[in-house]
C-alpha cells in the first residue's frame, strides 16, 4: 500500500537496448482500489454503507470521494458533508478507505447507488435509458450565458495541461483533467490512472470549497471523451469539456440534449466541435 500523495512506485525490469536485455529501475503509476464508505443517520443511529469500490492513483483522495457522490447525487451541498477522513484501522488498507461523514439531518439512500449503477450499466443496450437517467437525477441544461471562446485559447489547452502533468512525466502513463477560466488559465490539474477518477477530483474540489456549479469553467482532459466524463461535467455545471482525444457516441448525444460544448482531437492547429459551436467566436 502507498502512503497518500505518491503516485509512483519503482519496480525492477528487463529492457532490450541494441538486442541485448539489462536489468533497470523504472517507475510506474500506482493504482490501488480506494473505497468510498458514507456513515449518515437513520432513524436516529448511525450507520456506515459502502457505496463504491474504484481503481485510482493515491493523492486527493477526498476529493475524489466528494467529486464522486456529488455526480451520484448522493449530496448536494458541502455542508451536508461534516468530515472525510481515512478509516481508523491497523489494517495496511487504511489509506484505501475514506469515509465521508454527513451531518445529522442529511437524507441518504444507500440503495440509490445501486439504481444509478444499475440505470449506467444498461448505457450499452440502450443510450436513451441512461440519457433519460441523467434528467431523472436532476441533472438540468446548461443555461446561455453568452460565452465567446477564442479558438486559440481552446486550441492551447491541452499543451497547458500536459506540462503540468507532473506524474506523467515521472511515469509514462497517468490522465489528467485540467479546469481552466474562460481566458485559458489554469485553475487546477488532478492526475489519475483513471481519467473519470481525475474529473471527481476536481469536481469535489470545487464542491468542497463551495464552488459549485462551475458556470463559466473550460474542462480539458487527456485521452477520450466518454458518457461518464461528459455526465459528470454537467453535474457540475461545466459548460464546455475539451478532449485530446475522440468521444463516444453517448459523450456526444449527452452533449447535444443538454446544451454543452464538446471539443475533440484537440491540437495547437485546430479541433473538433462535436456539440456547441455557437460558444465558439469565429
Amino acid at each position: 500500500m502507498i502512503s497518500p500523495g505518491k503516485g509512483w512506485s519503482r519496480v525492477r525490469i528487463s529492457r532490450l537496448d541494441d538486442g541485448r536485455l539489462g536489468d533497470r529501475m523504472d517507475l510506474v503509476t500506482v493504482e490501488e482500489p480506494l473505497e468510498i464508505r458514507v456513515e449518515y443517520t437513520l432513524n436516529g443511529e448511525r450507520q456506515t454503507s459502502a457505496v463504491s469500490v474504484t481503481m485510482r492513483t493515491p493523492g486527493h483522495d477526498f476529493e475524489l470521494a466528494a467529486g464522486f457522490l456529488y455526480g451520484e447525487g448522493l449530496v448536494r451541498r458541502p455542508e451536508d458533508v461534516a468530515e472525510i477522513s481515512y478509516c481508523q484501522t491497523d489494517e495496511p488498507q487504511t489509506y484505501n478507505i475514506v469515509v465521508v461523514k454527513l451531518r445529522p439531518g442529511v437524507p441518504f439512500d444507500p440503495e440509490e447507488i445501486s439504481r444509478n449503477f444499475y440505470v449506467s450499466s444498461s448505457c450499452g443496450v440502450c443510450g436513451k435509458a441512461s440519457l433519460e437517467a441523467v434528467e431523472v437525477r436532476g441533472c438540468e441544461q446548461i443555461p446561455d450565458e453568452g460565452m465567446s471562446l477564442d479558438p486559440a485559447i481552446l486550441s492551447g489547452l491541452p499543451d497547458k495541461l500536459r506540462v503540468e502533468q507532473g506524474l506523467f512525466d515521472r511515469t509514462g502513463g497517468i490522465h489528467a483533467a485540467g479546469r481552466f477560466d474562460e481566458s485559458g488559465e489554469l485553475v487546477s490539474v488532478r492526475e489519475d490512472v483513471g481519467r473519470h477518477n481525475a474529473v471527481d477530483k476536481i469536481v469535489g474540489e470545487a464542491f468542497l470549497a463551495g464552488g459549485l456549479p462551475m458556470r463559466r469553467t473550460l474542462l480539458a482532459v487527456s485521452g477520450r471523451s466518454s458518457f461518464e466524463i461528459m455526465q459528470k461535467a454537467l453535474a457540475a455545471g461545466i459548460p464546455v469539456v475539451v478532449a485530446v482525444g475522440a468521444p463516444s457516441s453517448l459523450a456526444v448525444d449527452l452533449a447535444r440534449n443538454f446544451n454543452m460544448s464538446l471539443l475533440g482531437f484537440t491540437r495547437s492547429e485546430g479541433f473538433n466541435v462535436y456539440a456547441g459551436a455557437e460558444r465558439i467566436a469565429g
